[in-house]
């Protein structure tokens, strides 16, 4: 007869994702130049040869990570465009979102502006990632700009970042509530300027 343990009810994860998940939660909670590739080995319970079979480099790590961040806002997006019938609806389930992040305890910022504040090379690999995140998020929130009919859509989703931004910002500042309420009043400002 079989015992059964925690391994064999839910085989362990693969040391690749182990890898991943604990850069995740380590780059997101402390940052991603202050966290070493050692701990990241010490903490994922690996080699070093299988970290650097799985990753060449840290910074091959930090760009994975913002990838598996960007992933996760568009499977969001995509749920939205989903369960949402008009561009407004969309759009009042982002801020929502963000509004819902900025309060809930473990907030630490945008992770895309935190890594981009570390790498100022427009070159480097991870402010690509992060361009790439940003540029995709930009045109995404313009487009639902546009389909609620707001004059100038592009602008629109300049107020929208910077009012997001902000909140990201303030939040991880000390002031959740702050963020919370400011975001929420400017980005309806931003929404009733497309039904004037």
């Amino acid at each position: 007869m079989t015992t059964l343990t925690a391994d064999t009810v839910r085989p362990p994860t693969h040391a690749k994702l182990r890898i991943l998940a604990t850069a995740d939660r380590l780059f997101y909670t402390e940052g991603v130049h202050t966290v070493g590739v050692d701990r990241i080995i010490g903490e994922s319970k690996v080699t070093k040869a299988t970290f650097y079979k799985y990753y060449r480099s840290k910074d091959a790590l930090i760009v994975v990570y913002l990838e598996g961040r960007d992933r996760l806002a568009r499977d969001f997006l995509a749920s939205l465009d989903t369960n949402c019938d008009t561009p407004e609806q969309r759009l009042r389930g982002v801020v929502n979102e963000i509004s819902a992040q900025v309060i809930r305890g473990g907030f630490h910022g945008c992770p895309f502006i935190n890594a981009a504040a570390q790498f100022t090379d427009p070159a480097h690999p991870v402010r690509q990632a992060v361009s790439a995140h940003r540029d995709w998020y930009g045109r995404s929130i313009e487009d639902m700009f546009r389909g609620m009919g707001h004059a100038r859509p592009g602008d629109a989703a300049d107020d929208f970042f910077l009012a997001r931004d902000g909140a990201f910002a303030g939040a991880n500042l000390g002031d959740p509530i702050g963020a919370h309420t400011a975001l929420l009043r400017a980005i309806q400002r931003v929404l009733d300027e497309s039904v004037a």
